[in-house]
């Protein structure tokens, strides 16, 4: 490798070989959603009903492409939090003194995330005959790329926080205010429809609906009458590589600050 290539694939593969030392971060991006999918799963099982003709899908089913953003989410949180911990260790100063761009050191970081992301969605996704969910290869191909997207787009938002705080503290706290709350109006925990109109627009626009109304749509390729209600499949990825690209833009315009700071 020459150039901008390699300082971007070295810091991708850090994030790999570090998570293949922290197997407490596995547990936690991929066992915490599993858990969430059997109990919620099982807790509104009896009372769940899908809108817009989709009979006969039980909430467990509903819930699974959920698990998986959710999944996604967890793995771009936790990497975001070692982001955190570079800066406070002195790494990522060091790094930011290095003759390359700005932008290569947080394509560095994204990709790395995004890799661990997809990687363990993928798991997940050989879970899908569990949920009820029938894949071919087609809607698998699709499901992964749309995970691609979704992973980046993801952690290209948890970037801008992490070059912004100083502290993990900081970090947990606008997680729980930033993050979660986006991933529930997404359309992963409970349909779009029937919302007041305040909350309609919250979720029309919030960057994670369109990812998960394309995972969705991937997921059930063969069976499009299940997800007729929600935003057509090339408006939905359209919308997120548009937030992916402005994330991004973002997390390095807060990386230059941070750098010049």
């Amino acid at each position: 490798m020459s150039g901008l290539a390699l300082p971007v694939w070295t810091l991708a593969w850090r994030e790999v070989i570090r998570f293949v030392r922290q197997r407490s971060r596995l547990t936690g991006a991929l066992l915490q959603p599993l858990v969430f999918w059997a109990l919620l799963g099982g807790g509104f099982r009896a009372s769940f009903r899908v809108p817009g003709g989709a009979e006969g899908m039980s909430y467990a089913e509903y819930f699974y492409p959920g698990v998986l953003s959710l999944v996604l989410l967890f793995t771009a949180i936790f990497s975001m939090i070692s982001a955190v911990e570079d800066r406070q260790s002195g790494f990522l100063q060091g790094v930011l003194v290095a003759p390359i761009p700005r932008w290569s050191i947080v394509l560095g970081q994204a990709l790395g995330c995004t890799i661990l992301a997809v990687a363990q969605g993928i798991v997940l996704l050989a879970l899908a005959p569990l949920a009820g969910v029938s894949l071919t290869a087609e809607s698998a191909l699709a499901t992964t790329a749309v995970m691609i997207l979704l992973a980046f787009c993801v952690t290209g938002l948890g970037l801008i926080l992490a070059w912004r705080l100083d502290s993990t503290q900081g970090f947990h706290a606008i997680m729980n205010l930033i993050l979660m709350p986006l991933w529930l109006l997404s359309g992963a925990f409970f349909p779009a429809e029937g919302l007041p109109f305040w909350l309609a627009i919250l979720v029309k626009g919030n960057p994670l609906t369109y990812g998960m109304a394309a995972l969705r749509r991937c997921l059930y390729m063969g069976r499009p009458e299940l997800v007729a209600t929600l935003p057509p499949l090339g408006l939905s990825i359209a919308a997120t590589a548009i937030f992916s690209v402005l994330g991004f833009a973002a997390a390095v315009h807060a990386a230059t600050r941070k750098g010049r700071g």
